[in-house]
């Protein structure tokens, strides 16, 4: 039986314009510069402007003392009237042009080399060789299958079916192994390899024949399990050779690429710069944190949008057309109106957030000593600004700083708590830096396990338990002890 009834409940709800703003919140330099492109380009009522008699510094400082949370619906779209939009003086009252250049310099771009992709250069050096119609087709082929880092890892059979069922070449098995090798004489030498082992081969094979070479071959070939799995005295035992031998022909091997087409295949890779969002500096003893100018474009309402209104008001027969668009000149005039309003929010938001974490940390950034970095999550830093957490995160995300001692990633700030001895709260991040250290400064022939690493700490004032450990070394990158030991 189907029944009608009232139901009232409260829930809320993000308006278009706070959502556009979380998004330009979380957006770093680059990216936002690249909204802002787009958005000036989809609403001709928005413009950027500048004026000659105002120049600042690419990294402009401003007081931010009456802030208001931008998570409030601080931007609102009431009725229009005409009027509003025939003020000349409708530009925001807040000047953030940001340009380091006079007028009249070029604008100049940093030039890119472009050389030949790392599978060219590969079609290149085999065109060298003489092969039949055919042969080449597989070679090129097998060329093609080769990845980024130099090896093919597919199965011969399985490039054999794909010959045929996509170059409508019937061949076997021992005719694509056979071109195989031509592949494995291109350079870098190891490419082609359809493994670690074969890779390490192809490249001790090409080296001139001497002792240690020979040696390293034989591990390689018949005790490859043990010598990934450092087991050197087995290896000593093995081939009837002194500490200093094995040394030696481990050290051929270590020399080689695992990674032939790793150095070469980066050449295709998009050359990233990280642009830092903020910059802190010290001066005279005292922190000065700036936001990057380019967070801060000026932008003001078109002009000819705002005649195009007076000329409708003047007008005294006001058509259906006319209507229609003034209808749209509203429309766009809200946009921009609502963009430049979400761009001086986010401003003020990545200002106060970036300010609260530097005087949070102020210790660190006064002197850089990782071990000062304080316990810092998101909720202290919502706390002291008085915004949301996922605010905070948005600030955080894909955000840099520059500092005294290098650009750092804004996220990377932010630890864990754990208690010393002491009693005291110190950071994770603080504890990964020693438990480093301490690695670092250990004897690599006998390197330390996890459990005396944490006996180790606990005398220093962190008691740790060993799984901790475990947890913090994998989170650095390093391996266990056993993989760390060196002849």
């Amino acid at each position: 039986m189907l029944k009608q009834f009232l139901n009232l409940k409260l829930s809320q709800k993000l308006s278009p314009q706070q959502i556009q703003l979380m998004k330009l919140i979380q957006l770093p330099t680059q990216a936002f510069e690249q909204r802002l492109l787009e958005e000036m380009n989809e609403n001709p009522a928005l413009e950027a402007g500048k004026e000659d008699d105002y120049e600042k510094d690419e990294f402009e400082s401003e007081d931010y003392d009456d802030y208001d949370d931008p998570e409030s619906d601080r931007i609102e779209a009431d009725d229009i009237d005409v009027d509003d939009y025939l003020n000349s003086d409708d530009i925001p009252d807040y000047k953030t042009q940001a340009n380091n250049y006079s007028d009249d310099d070029e604008e100049r771009e940093t030039p890119f080399a472009a050389p030949i992709s790392f599978h060219q250069d590969l079609i290149n050096q085999l065109n060298t060789f003489i092969l039949n119609d055919e042969d080449r087709e597989i070679a090129e082929f097998l060329v093609g299958s080769i990845d980024d880092m130099g090896y093919i890892r597919r199965s011969i059979a399985d490039i054999v079916d794909d010959l045929a069922f996509t170059q409508g070449i019937y061949t076997d098995e021992k005719n694509v192994e056979r071109l195989l090798h031509v592949v494995h004489e291109l350079e870098p030498t190891g490419v082609g390899a359809r493994d670690l082992q074969e890779c390490l081969l192809l490249q001790l094979k090409h080296k001139t024949p001497t002792e240690y070479i020979e040696l390293a071959i034989d591990i390689i070939e018949n005790q490859f399990d043990a010598f990934t799995k450092k087991h050197y005295e087995k290896l000593i035992q093995k081939y009837n050779v002194s500490n200093e031998q094995l040394k030696k022909g481990i050290h051929e091997i270590e020399k080689l690429n695992p990674k032939p087409g790793g150095s070469l295949a980066g050449n295709n890779k998009v050359t990233e710069n990280i642009v830092p969002d903020f910059a802190i500096r010290i001066i005279e003893g005292e922190l000065e944190l700036t936001l990057n100018g380019r967070n801060a474009p000026s932008l003001h309402v078109s002009k000819d949008y705002q005649e195009m209104m007076q000329t409708y008001k003047d007008s005294k027969d006001k058509s259906n057309q006319q209507k229609e668009a003034v209808q749209f000149i509203k429309q766009k005039l809200d946009s921009a109106k609502w963009f430049i309003d979400a761009i001086r929010q986010r401003q003020e938001t990545l200002f106060v957030t970036m300010n609260a974490i530097m005087h949070y940390q102020e210790e660190f950034f006064l002197d850089g000593d990782e071990t000062k970095l304080k316990p810092m999550i998101l909720k202290d830093i919502a706390d002291l600004v008085g915004l949301d957490i996922s605010t905070i995160s948005r600030v955080a995300n894909s955000k840099y700083v520059e500092t005294p001692y290098g650009t750092k990633l804004i996220k990377e700030f932010f630890s864990e708590a754990m208690m010393n001895d002491q009693g005291e709260e110190v950071s994770t991040l603080e504890i990964k830096k020693i438990l480093k250290n301490t690695i670092e400064e250990e004897d690599k022939h006998k390197p330390l396990p996890d459990d005396q690493l944490a006996e180790i700490l606990k005398e220093k004032g962190y008691p740790i338990a060993r799984r901790t450990i475990a947890k913090y070394r994998e989170q650095l990158d390093i391996p266990v002890a056993r993989m760390r030991k060196k002849m």
